[in-house]
């Protein structure tokens, strides 16, 4: 009883850790300013961490898989200059459509530049990231794609639901979908054995290599669904636009518990990290502290999650 209390503790302990992490920073943000939780500030929380919260739903899945997806932010550019190019000559649901086919169809070139040409995952989607904003920048000539149809911009626009904008539902509902599938069905399962042990995978019949080129489809259709989100607020996209987020998204999940090794994360806690470095920017903000301390905090938030779960992984060998 007591080696199942002690592994069940164990499984437990980025969940607790996070959680706990959360409900500090928010207590003693709640108690050193007055305006934290005024609705206004904590609608703005909500909304800055649409895009990042999305990116990093889409970097988890590859991650629990073993693998890791740096093309995201330029898929997100890619697609939403395709999408807003459709959306002028066809229309805002044929531009959506087409705006997260290719972000689907860019994540099956990672997919299959990593399996089947077997170039690690960190090159290969760095390499294509390249590639991707190359193309965007040809397509462009370098220029911004402005939407004639003003209906993009109803995601950024305030909902009926406690007033937080419609991209704030739609993160909502990506997660919930995301951490429903890798959690509770047999192709999440499918995703954890190929991360933990690659091996006994394939003895077990599962097959690493759809597993892995699927999870850079999801990646790469979340990506596009992130960068729909960000020409939605300025009716326009453009080849440099969500430059660096991917980094971000990736050190959210990293903070959620996501293993740099593969084979463990969850969903709700790659979420929850983007909360985590949002509550902070936004308590520099609020405090008005310097900046470069906000950077400090996080790079240590960053170091101690990857320590932790280093440890982790040494204590259940």
């Amino acid at each position: 009883m007591g080696s199942k209390a002690g592994a069940l503790l164990r499984y437990r302990s980025r969940d607790l850790g996070i959680a706990f992490t959360a409900i500090v920073l928010v207590a003693a943000l709640s108690l050193s300013t007055d305006t934290f939780l005024t609705a206004g500030n904590l609608v703005n929380i909500l909304d800055q961490i649409v895009v990042v919260g999305i990116m990093a739903c889409a970097v988890t899945v590859p991650m629990i898989a073993g693998v890791f997806d740096l093309s995201m932010s330029a898929v997100a550019a890619l697609s939403a200059i395709l999408a807003i190019s459709v959306a002028n000559q066809v229309g805002i649901v044929a531009g959506v459509v087409a705006a997260v086919g290719s972000g689907v169809a860019l994540g099956l070139v990672n997919g299959l530049a990593v399996t089947y040409a077997r170039v690690n995952s960190f090159i290969a989607t760095l390499a294509t990231s390249m590639v991707f904003r190359g193309i965007a920048t040809a397509v462009t000539d370098g220029q911004i794609v402005k939407a004639d149809d003003v209906s993009l911009q109803t995601l950024s626009r305030p909902s009926p639901l406690a007033g937080v904008t419609w991209a704030t539902w739609v993160l909502a509902v990506i997660a919930v979908v995301a951490g429903v599938v890798v959690a509770k069905t047999v192709y999440g399962r499918n995703l954890y054995a190929v991360g933990g042990n690659e091996n006994a995978a394939l003895v077990s019949g599962i097959s690493v290599t759809w597993t892995r080129i699927s999870a850079f489809m999801v990646s790469g259709g979340l990506s596009a669904v992130a960068g729909l989100v960000l020409a939605s607020r300025a009716l326009s996209a453009q080849p440099s636009m969500g430059t660096g987020a991917e980094f971000t998204a990736i050190a959210a999940a990293v903070i959620g518990g996501v293993s740099l090794m593969g084979g463990s994360g969850a969903v709700w806690r790659s979420v929850l990290g983007v909360v985590l470095l949002q509550l902070i920017a936004n308590g520099f903000n609020l405090l008005g502290a310097p900046t470069i301390y906000q950077q400090i905090v996080q790079g240590a938030l960053i170091l101690f999650a990857v320590s932790l779960d280093q440890f982790l992984r040494a204590r259940d060998t």
